[in-house]
């Protein structure tokens, strides 16, 4: 039975870790690796053999070497024909694990049917030397091998063999204990590994002009555009208005491209013949090597480009030897922006693309992937559920994966990585993953656990956090708490200054205030820029797959959801909620519901109005008080998924059902016609609102127009006698009677509407004008 989740199973819990071998006291501890807990590791260095014996006809040998620890068994790759082999592979096994005295290190001759045995160097644990980072590496010996009796034969094998920790420069290329119910082609998979992300460049092609173009129909005017395409991306021009063979445009279009440029620009000249044909008119192909780099506003100089004219002879396309036609461009690469590939609330980072614009680092962020509690099984193998589960984090354009813990719902990874922090007003992502090439093969996706995230404006400085996030994803079926994660993260700031000055500079790189881009241009390039990042990554070895990126960059979060459009609006009521009631307690003031304090009021309005030099100092000294007084209440832990605030614990099936559709849709089309229905009695209330606001808008506009030649003649008649009052009369004494007039008592209110509301409900809309 499936036990029901309270809202305190989806709460953030802290921990208490033992980790760099002391416990956390909130101290900055001294260790380079002390965010995890230490865990022991048997190292096995195999480095090479040699004068191996031959085991074959032909006297030679396909040797391998194998690494046995009780129940843990680990191999190298084999050679074929070779008696000096060289291996240089690290086998990791936990201490934890180990079931056994001995350590014995076999070299066998592989064979079709039963591998030879060559011989074999057996080690006491209780012998072998301890090391702890930053040691000097443990040198390598030989070692004659021995046959099963004890007996010294031919051949030598190099080895290390020491005892150390995860924090060895071995660890993350070492085979692990873990492995060994993992095929040696998924091995790789299953390590820990550091990513950088292409470093992503915006190529701006404004199209100027072309010259001489040579149409096929000479009887019309040419509607010419521009095809432009670089990768999987396409854009086009406008039709020029100018229709001759000397088009003009002067058009920009915009593109991501990603370090090493791999693909060039290729732009078509095009003439539209006919609603559905286009011809050719000339194209040209531009690396991106040779373009311009540019790091501010200036322009860059422009250059003409020849076009060269495709001829389609016999089914096969030819160049065309003689053209005249050209193209005039200004392109260059925007070093100046920060390409965003990831969605603008959880940036990690914000510098320029240009390295000559960045400033220097403003702290450290170190983490520690301790463990995780509690996983839900993620696959079903021989009757029964199992979760290969690992971490992965981004930070700027480094990411980290640790490796992958098999067949375990607890497992610990104890590993700890660095980022340098450039903004302070940036997000950390962290997800976990079930690793799907383990047991599911190559065409099995990682399936998502769960993800976490922490902005680092939140975090003290030099303060270790250790705390167990709840691991929640949304499904189908309603919002499911997969487990927790522990993390242990600190903030080093290596310069307050420098950390406080971030605050009085722009957000993002000067360029996207001087020539800003469009909402709707960045919309596309974000999606852009985050394909090609998901694609570099995934031909990566090992690879860190298309689904693992866009979960982590967060790629459908433009997609419409009930879910989350409920969530916004009620964000919006928290925040309109202290305006409320503000207003619902002066209401309580003007209609004596308090006499004293509405007293209190007058006396604090009177004294405001007659020393009017007070008015701003007790305003910002009443905000100084309020935040010395919040500060004891301050939030004591950093901030994590809220299922309440999402509104993913109450939501209707059918709008979950929605969310998860696919885009087009793939339901039936009855399902479709009632959400359609539903959307468009929800957009109708929007509507509805949103007309309201013009109205009141327009009504502010009319006051002056004339559009009521009644009202705006008695509106300026008013404004003239105000006028006059208002320059005769002290300024503290229509303060006086204004603000005592709407404090007033109620015996001296009346229910109907006051006239200034009257008179300004009466003015007209351009609403009467609609349709």
């Amino acid at each position: 039975m499936q036990k029901i989740l309270q809202p305190h199973d989806f709460a953030l819990k802290e921990t208490y870790p033992k980790i760099g071998a002391v416990s956390i006291t909130g101290d900055k501890l001294s260790s380079t690796y002390d965010l995890v807990e230490q865990m022991q590791y048997l190292y096995v260095y195999v480095v090479k053999a040699k004068d191996l014996p031959g085991k074959d006809v032909t006297g030679s040998c396909d040797p391998y070497v194998e690494v046995k620890l009780g129940n843990y068994k680990g191999t190298t790759k084999h050679f074929e024909k070779k008696s000096n082999p060289e291996w240089k592979q690290v086998f990791a096994f936990s201490r934890e694990r180990i079931q056994a005295s001995l350590l014995e290190v076999v070299v066998k001759d592989k064979d079709f049917v039963v591998d030879d045995f060559m011989g074999r160097a057996i080690f006491d644990l209780n012998d072998v030397p301890k090391r702890v980072p930053p040691d000097s590496p443990l040198a390598p010996q030989w070692y004659r091998l021995e046959d099963r009796k004890g007996d010294k034969v031919k051949g030598e094998l190099m080895l290390a063999v020491w005892m150390g920790t995860q924090a060895d420069e071995a660890f993350p290329d070492a085979w692990h204990s873990d492995a060994v119910t993992v095929g040696a082609d998924a091995i790789a998979s299953i390590r820990s590994k550091v990513y950088l992300s292409p470093k992503l460049w915006y190529v701006r092609v404004n199209i100027i002009e072309a010259q001489d173009l040579l149409p096929s129909d000479k009887s019309r005017y040419p509607e010419v555009f521009v095809k432009a395409i670089l990768g999987a991306q396409a854009l086009r021009s406008r039709i020029s208005q100018s229709k001759s063979i000397n088009p003009m445009w002067n058009e920009d279009l915009m593109f991501v491209a990603a370090e090493p440029f791999e693909e060039p620009l290729l732009l078509t000249v095009e003439d539209k013949v006919a609603s559905n044909k286009d011809e050719i008119l000339g194209r040209c192909l531009i690396p991106l090597q040779n373009v311009q780099r540019r790091l501010d506003h200036k322009p860059v100089n422009t250059r003409w480009f020849n076009l060269e004219k495709h001829i389609v002879a016999d089914g096969e396309k030819k160049k065309e030897v003689k053209f005249a036609s050209r193209i005039h461009l200004r392109i260059c690469l925007d070093g100046g922006y920060h390409v965003l590939d990831e969605s603008t609330h959880y940036s990690s980072d914000l510098r320029p693309t240009a390295k000559q614009l960045w400033k220097s680092s403003i702290g450290i962020l170190e983490m520690g992937i301790l463990s995780a509690q509690g996983l839900m099984p993620m696959k079903t193998k021989d009757g029964r559920g199992k979760t290969d589960s690992y971490c992965v984090a981004k930070y700027g354009q480094k990411w980290i994966r640790t490796r992958t813990i098999v067949d375990s719902f607890s497992p610990k990874w104890n590993e700890q990585y660095t980022w340098e922090v450039f903004d302070p007003c940036t997000v950390v992502t962290v997800g976990v993953f079930d690793n799907g090439y383990i047991g599911g093969g190559s065409g099995v996706k990682d399936s998502r656990i769960g993800k976490v995230r922490i902005r680092l404006s939140t975090l003290e400085t030099d303060r270790v956090y250790t705390y167990s996030y709840p691991l929640l994803v949304l499904h189908s079926s309603g919002v499911k708490k997969m487990g927790e994660v522990q993390l242990a993260v600190r903030f080093t700031c290596s310069s307050l200054v420098n950390m406080l000055h971030m605050y009085s500079n722009p957000l993002l790189p000067k360029m996207h205030y001087i020539h800003p881009l469009s909402v709707i241009q960045l919309d596309s390039l974000r999606h852009q820029a985050m394909q090609i990042v998901s694609m570099r990554l995934a031909r990566a070895e090992p690879a860190l797959r298309k689904e693992v990126v866009e979960y982590m960059l967060d790629v459908d979060s433009h997609m419409w959801s009930m879910r989350r459009s409920k969530a916004n609006f009620f964000r919006i009521m928290g925040v309109l909620s202290g305006f409320i009631a503000f207003g619902k307690w002066f209401d309580h003031i003007c209609h004596w519901k308090n006499p004293i304090t509405t007293i209190l009021i007058h006396i604090l309005f009177i004294i405001l109005v007659l020393y009017p030099e007070l008015v701003l100092p007790t305003i910002f000294l009443y905000l100084f008080v309020i935040g010395i007084w919040n500060f004891k209440h301050r939030p004591r832990h950093p901030q994590h998924m809220d299922t309440r605030l999402s509104h993913a614990d109450a939501t209707h099936p059918d709008e979950l059902d929605e969310e998860f559709d696919t885009f087009p849709t793939s339901r039936s089309s009855d399902t479709v016609r009632m959400r359609y229905d539903r959307l468009r009695s929800i957009a109708g209330r929007v509507q509805t609102v949103v007309g309201d606001l013009a109205t009141q808008g327009e009504r502010f506009q009319s006051l002056l127009s004339w559009r009521d030649p009644r009202a705006s003649a008695l509106f300026v008649t008013f404004c003239l006698i105000a006028a006059i009052i208002l320059y005769v009369t002290p300024f503290q004494v229509i303060c006086l009677v204004g603000g005592i007039y709407v404090l007033r008592h109620p015996r001296f209110r009346h229910k109907l509407p006051s006239v200034p509301s009257t008179f300004f409900r009466r003015l007209p809309a351009r609403s009467d004008s609609l349709l």
